[in-house]
């Protein structure tokens, strides 16, 4: 009886440390996680706050423009280096980047109803042909809004006429301007009164910003849309 009940006694303990380190083991293999009830139960159906993206005024203006407006941004070129740019209701229209500016003067005609872009041309003021600018600009019809933007020269070859023609689409600078002169202008054709969209700065070696050149000139605004 006495061997016996030592017997049972061993194997009692080899049962109690056989599932102590078989536990042990297990718990140690095993990643145990707490579980907050509240995250749980809404983990997939939460919906994530997003930041939502900043609206962008056309043409990357500082201000947006009222209903019946037409948004537009206006850039001289610099020097004899970099292009002019015209931006009208998010559309670039001319730019260094499109390949489709030059030497002179910019132009580019808007109907005025819809603000549909019509037509862009580049004229060289300093060595090219006064009558091909002449011929553009007795061209526009009626309603026509004119995107005008310097580089380089806008002036050698311009003639009285061709003066006459621009202050006739609401320039007042047009009869001033000179060899190297920045100008950049929004006009049209038919105004009665002088366009309150233009900048001139007069190419002065004095004041010049860069050797031989102004300054680049910027102008965004909003222009009414034209109604029958």
């Amino acid at each position: 009886m006495r061997v016996t009940g030592v017997l049972r006694i061993l194997a009692l303990l080899f049962t109690l440390v056989t599932t102590w380190f078989f536990a042990k083991a297990y718990f140690n293999h095993t990643e145990t996680k707490s579980i907050n009830l509240r995250s749980w139960l809404f983990s997939d159906s939460r919906v994530k706050a997003t930041k939502m993206p900043l609206l962008q005024n056309k043409c990357k203006n500082k201000r947006p423009c009222p209903s019946n407006t037409f948004a537009f941004k206006l850039i001289s070129g610099a020097a004899n280096v970099v292009g002019p740019s015209m931006c009208f209701e998010n559309n670039m229209l001319m730019s260094a980047v499109k390949n489709n500016v030059g030497r002179g003067l910019n132009i580019a005609l808007i109907n005025g109803n819809n603000g549909q872009l019509m037509k862009t041309s580049a004229f060289d003021m300093y060595s090219g042909d006064i009558k091909e600018l002449l011929d553009f600009l007795k061209a526009i019809s009626g309603g026509t809004l004119v995107l005008i933007a310097s580089y380089d020269d806008p002036a050698t070859k311009l003639n009285d006429e061709a003066r006459k023609l621009l202050a006739d689409l609401g320039s007042s600078y047009a009869s001033k301007l000179s060899f190297r002169d920045n100008w950049i202008f929004l006009g049209g054709k038919g105004l009665k009164n002088k366009s309150p969209f233009e900048q001139y700065l007069k190419n002065d070696k004095e004041t010049n910003k860069y050797d031989g050149w102004p300054e680049v000139l910027e102008m965004e605004g909003c222009v009414p849309r034209k109604v029958d």
